[in-house]
């Protein structure tokens, strides 16, 4: 098994099932030493990236819709939107992992650990969702995360600055809120299950701010003005807070990028 390779394929699977399976079965080769890593090979993109079942429908962000959490169809699309962005980080840490060549080794087994991860979230809230009575798929979705993969697939600075640190980033901030609705609903479960994810998201987004230091100091670029004009050629979302500081230094945020939040 190389491993690129492999995530392509992985990257390629429509069944989510499937798909963290075989995230889960890269990862034990690459502990075992039964995979190899080329990284310099040229992959080429074929159709279909990224492999997804027929459902959720994807729509405009607006048009998911939303429930009180007071009731269980609330919680269960909650968890859904949940389940629904961790499946595409899965695929987002696949696309990483194979898409760029010419980094160094602990960049491919970093987005590994990171698939893994997300995979492993993805399972959590699935199961959980089956406990409210749905299955991922119920719900419309949107595909908001997916496209700004796309807009950077040619450049990895771009894709370091503006998927893990800036979309995966927003998440440490909204972790703790939703975690709160969950638990005043009294879904405890769910807000563990979230405590899980804000844990292992802080080292996902770790990874984003450290290869992306790596990348700027490489090519001498600026960090922070290189970051804005990325931001604004590839057209990102705007930051809005409130912040979560402590989990973001935690993340590798700079001071002066935590003062620009503050």
């Amino acid at each position: 098994m190389e491993l690129r390779a492999a995530a392509l394929q992985c990257l390629l699977e429509p069944d989510p099932l499937a798909k963290t399976r075989g995230v889960a079965a890269m990862a034990d080769a690459c502990r075992d030493g039964a995979s190899t890593l080329d990284v310099d090979a040229l992959l080429q993109a074929p159709d279909g990236i990224p492999g997804r079942p027929s459902k959720p429908e994807l729509v405009a962000p607006k048009l998911v819709g939303r429930r009180s959490m007071a009731t269980l169809e609330g919680r269960a699309m909650l968890v859904h939107a949940l389940a629904h962005i961790e499946f595409n980080a899965v695929n987002l840490a696949l696309d990483a992992l194979w898409r760029f060549p010419g980094m160094p080794a602990s960049y491919y087994t970093d987005w590994l650990r990171v698939a893994k991860e997300e995979a492993y979230h993805f399972g959590l809230l699935a199961a959980h969702l089956q406990t409210l009575g749905h299955a991922y798929g119920d719900f419309p979705a949107h595909n908001s995360l997916w496209e700004m993969v796309e807009k950077t697939r040619e450049d990895v600075v771009a894709r370091m600055a503006l998927v893990p640190r800036t979309l995966e980033a927003r998440g440490l901030d909204a972790i703790p809120p939703l975690r709160a609705k969950l638990a005043q609903a009294g879904d405890m479960e769910a807000a563990q299950i979230l405590d899980i994810i804000l844990r292992d998201e802080i080292g996902h987004v770790e990874i984003g701010n450290r290869w992306y230091g790596y990348l700027c100091a490489q090519r001498g670029l600026d960090p922070s003005s290189t970051y804005d004009l990325l931001a604004e050629k590839h057209e990102a979302p705007p930051l809005r807070g409130p912040f979560n500081i402590e989990a973001r230094r935690k993340a590798g945020f700079t001071e002066p990028e935590l003062d620009r939040f503050a």
